[in-house]
């Protein structure tokens, strides 16, 4: 099923595209007040996701302040494909914009993993301060190097971990237990520098992980933990917030390449207002996802600082295999 997924994508992309064209040129002889240009938007989560209606949001201003001269259709539910399947459909025009991970960017361009390393940030309105300062401006840039333009940040929340067994409280109680991770050598890295054994799992196999016994804990953020109810096998959620992972909205160069200038202030513009947009919603959604976590039985541990220093000390390696060459800027982040 999944090899499908690119061709049903591109076939999708094109018939879009062939669209797009018919609109223009049948506008061009007949004056009619339909789009000029049809495009699509990528998203692979749910229809009623924070990062979802921020995309639709962005759709809405970009029709409402072009006169309806371009249309963005908001795909969901990885209908286009996997973020990214999306991300190379981008190069060649086929999908024109997505709200992807920075992690999935990261993967195609390495100096992106700055800004994604454990324990980097305070909070949230610390990585806030960076992303819509000179910091976050010059990374956007750096999507260009995948034949990208980075619009927007989007927010994603924090990743926590969560356990079965017992509440971890300390860097102490990861030693030893297995810690369901994602496909990535950075997150398996950081997990076993803390001491605790990683373990790849698919996302949708979390939780009859934690019935088989194959896992004792995982992380990821509120949302995911409430919406996946992983709180009914595993009870304790320890905010360490150990990793934030921005989002961004970008657009394919080729795409942006056909555009006027004043369509692309524009969309540059309304990427911007979307994002405000989507970051309320997604404080919204958090803390509705913790409260029916808690009323069914979930259990929150906070760490002292006294602790958090203990799990960011124990980042170093992880730091200097990762970045390296970049560590001028990662300690400017982290007193940014």
């Amino acid at each position: 099923m999944k090899k499908r997924w690119p061709i049903v994508a591109m076939i999708v992309s094109i018939i879009f595209i062939m669209v797009a064209v018919l609109f223009f040129f049948n506008n061009r002889k007949s004056g009619s007040n339909s789009p000029e240009y049809v495009f699509l938007y990528a998203e692979n989560q749910a229809a009623d996701y924070p990062t979802t209606l921020g995309g639709q949001k962005f759709a809405d201003l970009v029709y409402e302040r072009t006169n309806g001269r371009i249309k963005i259709i908001v795909k969901y539910d990885a209908e286009l494909g996997s973020e990214s399947e999306a991300i190379n459909q981008m190069k060649y025009g086929g999908i024109a914009f997505a709200r992807v991970s920075l992690s999935q960017l990261a993967e195609r361009i390495p100096s992106m993993n700055v800004l994604l390393m454990p324990f980097l940030y305070n909070d949230s309105d610390h990585m806030w301060r960076v992303l819509e300062g000179d910091i976050g401006d010059r990374f956007l840039l750096k999507a260009d190097e995948y034949d990208l333009v980075g619009l927007s940040w989007y927010d994603a929340g924090a990743r926590n971990f969560y356990s079965k067994s017992k509440p971890i409280t300390s860097v102490e109680d990861l030693n030893g237990m297995k810690i369901r991770v994602q496909e990535s050598s950075m997150m398996a890295d950081m997990v076993e520098a803390l001491g605790a054994k990683p373990v790849e799992v698919v996302y949708s196999e979390v939780y009859s992980s934690f019935e088989q016994g194959l896992v004792d804990g995982a992380e990821n953020n509120w949302p995911s933990y409430e919406s996946m109810k992983h709180y009914k096998v595993a009870e304790y959620y320890t905010i360490d917030e150990h990793i934030r992972v921005p989002e961004l909205q970008v657009c394919s160069k080729v795409i942006w390449n056909t555009l006027s200038e004043e369509d692309r202030n524009i969309i540059h513009e309304c990427a911007l207002e979307s994002s405000t947009y989507e970051r309320q919603l997604w404080k919204e959604r958090e803390e509705s996802s913790k409260n029916i976590a808690v009323s069914n039985g979930t259990q929150v541990i906070e760490l002292t600082p006294e602790e958090r220093k203990k799990f960011r000390d124990a980042m170093t390696g992880v730091y200097e295999k990762y970045c390296g060459e970049y560590m001028d800027i990662v300690r400017r982040i982290m007193t940014y």
